[in-house]
């Protein structure tokens, strides 16, 4: 594919012809790089031992932390997201004792780290990452003669817990061995249990299949509503079971919606660029949808990634004089990336360039090694917790559709991937206004339609305080939904979840926003599902009821093929 505009799809099977060149020598995010990690940990050292003060200092906060484990009568105070000392029996001696004490351990070596005089910002919150990483490993939690829950099922079964835990283990290791053996993702059937939503797909190019629902209600809103996922995703994450698919949730509150199922690439794709994916996806998708409805203005969402697209393709829109988005919404997408979490921990260009050769053999990222990544940040609930439950109590998986939709990965192409981590995630290039589409840089204050936009608390991949940063990037109307939850179980909300909640606030046109501190404590907080408050902002953004617009011309019916893509 080439970076030039195409022209307009017709609708069936579009062929999109694609040119080669030289390899972008841009790389995607992967595990942490040893050549980021050494420069760390040597800066570290050099500057702890020019401090003899400071390191004397040092020793005498871990006495002065010893003497608080007994002050606070050994009772463990984990944070409110760390969950490996929750059963009841980690508050009484002995095992308070292990717990407090390595939580206190655990803040002490943070501390010790992140105030090192002398030491970069970045090397110090990399070196204390790494030191986090290798102190968790060591938790009281992890280790079955110092876990009250395991000691009690060690008994109470007589060690048959270990039994069926090496058995899971056993299992765990035939699925890296052997990538075809059974999956989570087997339990619920893409078309079968997840992505039942009736519709067809309408359109087909080298990059998406445009799904289109079909209506649920005897009359629906005349601006149709264009759906734009991530590509680091399966697209059904919007669509899962009929009880929790946002999707169906839209078209029985009387929306036409069209949804971007996205091809799974491999090494044949490895040239894709993302104006590409702007190109033959969104604006691909908004021609469709415009062609196939005959609506003037059109509803578009997206999510992640997508939403982070979608912000491009209607900053280009706008600058071309593109009127047709009535609204943007905005799920956990950043715009702004000068506070993207620890996830930053991942992205500098000495790690870059060592996965560009990586990617140089492959021509794309893989799914596992995206997944390296991401399990880091949340190593205590996605890998030792896990490895607890599954191996030191022989507890079954519990899978549900969101965790085998989770199993369900995909891979990112070399050329697009690169660009959104060095010009987007890097170097800030679409907040500051050096990004270009279509050959030229757009601006996202040139956006003038109204924006919802949605950021969830628990948010590792997009905290919601950079997410929210869109406030400062446009001049238009912003409302802004603050879910509780994480980056998908917070957007995956159903009305009626149990412990769900939400922050809503509306920034009119012209007014200076508030700032993220400001908007936590004065937003209004609502209980259960922000999805019906979603569905009331479009419906005040939208005309009167009238008939469905006819459905496309099929190829074939939802969820399509590009999502059975492994």
């Amino acid at each position: 594919m080439s970076g030039k505009e195409s022209a307009a799809p017709k609708f069936g099977v579009v062929e999109a012809k694609r040119e080669t060149g030289p390899w972008s020598e841009d790389i995607a995010v992967g595990p942490l790089s040893p050549a980021a990690l050494g420069p760390a940990v040597a800066d570290l050292a050099e500057h702890a031992a020019a401090a003899p003060d400071y390191v004397a200092d040092v020793a005498q906060a871990a006495v002065q932390q010893g003497l608080r484990s007994f002050e606070n009568g050994w009772r463990p105070s984990p944070e409110k997201d760390d969950h490996r000392f929750v059963d009841p029996a980690w508050q009484v001696p002995p095992f308070s004792y292990f717990a407090n004490n390595f939580l206190l351990i655990e803040d002490w070596l943070n501390s010790a780290i992140l105030h090192t005089p002398g030491v970069s910002e970045r090397h110090a919150k990399l070196a204390a990452f790494a030191a986090r990483q290798w102190l968790d490993a060591f938790s009281p939690s992890n280790l079955p003669w110092t876990n009250p829950e395991v000691l009690r099922a060690t008994v109470r079964e007589g060690g048959m817990n270990f039994v069926r835990g090496f058995s899971h283990w056993l299992e765990d290791l035939h699925r890296e061995v052997d990538p075809k053996a059974v999956l989570a993702a087997d339990e619920f059937v893409v078309g079968r249990d997840v992505a039942v939503t009736p519709g067809k797909v309408v359109l087909r190019n080298d990059l998406i299949e445009l799904i289109q629902y079909a209506p649920q209600t005897s009359q629906t809103r005349p601006e149709p509503l264009l759906i734009v996922p991530a590509w680091i995703m399966k697209y059904y994450i919007l669509d899962l079971s009929p009880h929790n698919s946002f999707i169906r949730f839209l078209v029985g509150r009387g929306y036409t919606v069209f949804c971007v199922s996205w091809r799974n690439p491999g090494p044949e794709l490895a040239e894709t660029s993302f104006d590409d994916y702007r190109r033959l996806g969104v604006m691909a998708a908004l021609e469709a949808v415009s062609t196939l409805t005959g609506a003037r203005k059109i509803h578009a969402l997206g999510y992640c990634l997508g939403g982070t697209l979608l912000s491009v393709a209607a900053a280009a829109m706008a600058r071309d004089g593109d009127d047709r988005l009535a609204s943007v919404g905005l799920l956990a997408a950043q715009t702004d990336f000068t506070e993207p979490g620890e996830l930053q921990i991942f992205i500098d260009e000495t790690q870059l360039d060592q996965l560009d050769r990586l990617m140089a053999r492959q021509g794309y990222l893989d799914s596992s090694q995206m997944a390296g990544a991401f399990s880091m940040l949340r190593a205590r609930d996605l890998i030792w917790s896990r490895m607890v439950r599954s191996y030191l109590l022989g507890e079954p998986s519990q899978t549900n559709d969101l965790m085998a939709w989770n199993a369900d990965a995909t891979r990112m192409p070399f050329r697009m991937h690169s660009t959104y981590l060095r010009s987007l995630f890097l170097h800030n290039d679409l907040a500051e206004g050096r990004f270009e589409a279509g050959g030229k840089p757009v601006r996202l204050d040139a956006v003038r339609a109204p924006i919802f936009a949605v950021g969830t608390e628990a948010d590792h991949v997009a905290p919601w305080r950079s997410v929210y940063k869109i406030h400062d990037l446009v001049r238009g109307d912003v409302t802004f939904a603050l879910a509780s939850g994480g980056h998908n179980g917070g957007i995956v909300s159903e009305p009626g979840h149990r412990h769900r909640s939400y922050r809503l606030h509306r920034r009119a046109p012209g007014r200076k926003p508030l700032s993220s501190r400001a908007y936590f404590a004065r937003a209004e907080v609502h209980q259960d599902s922000w999805w019906p408050a979603y569905a009331d902002w479009l419906d005040s953004h939208s005309g009167a009821f009238t008939a469905p617009p006819p459905m496309g011309k099929a190829l074939c019916d939802a969820p399509g093929t590009y999502v059975f893509e492994r």
